[in-house]
């Protein structure tokens, strides 16, 4: 039952949230601090994201193939390819380090 009570306390936060962020006045929404946070704060929680999904393990840092695609994509986006090159380049370099890492 206390699934259900995370689940019920999670649906009630995600609203009040939400309901937060409708009630903010709009001239403090289009100050330019707010607009420019606004606009990196996705990127920066993907960027965050990706890399604990990829350099940890059980809270240990670990590199293996996933770091060798993700420096693979690095690379890629450095050289100005095209976002599927970039993915490509990505899953290649992975699957080829796993195949040879067994």
């Amino acid at each position: 039952m206390s699934v259900w009570i995370a689940i019920g306390a999670t649906a009630v936060g995600c609203y009040l949230v939400k309901l937060a962020g409708l009630l903010v006045p709009a001239h403090a929404l289009e100050r330019p601090v707010v607009q420019r946070l606004a606009a990196l704060l996705p990127v920066a929680l993907l960027a965050a994201l990706t890399a604990q999904q990829t350099f940890s393990v059980g809270g240990a840092l670990v590199l293996d193939a996933r770091a060798a695609g993700v420096g693979a994509a690095g690379l890629a986006l450095a050289l100005r390819a095209p976002f599927l090159v970039v993915v490509g380049a990505a899953v290649a370099v992975t699957a080829g380090v796993r195949a040879l890492g067994g």
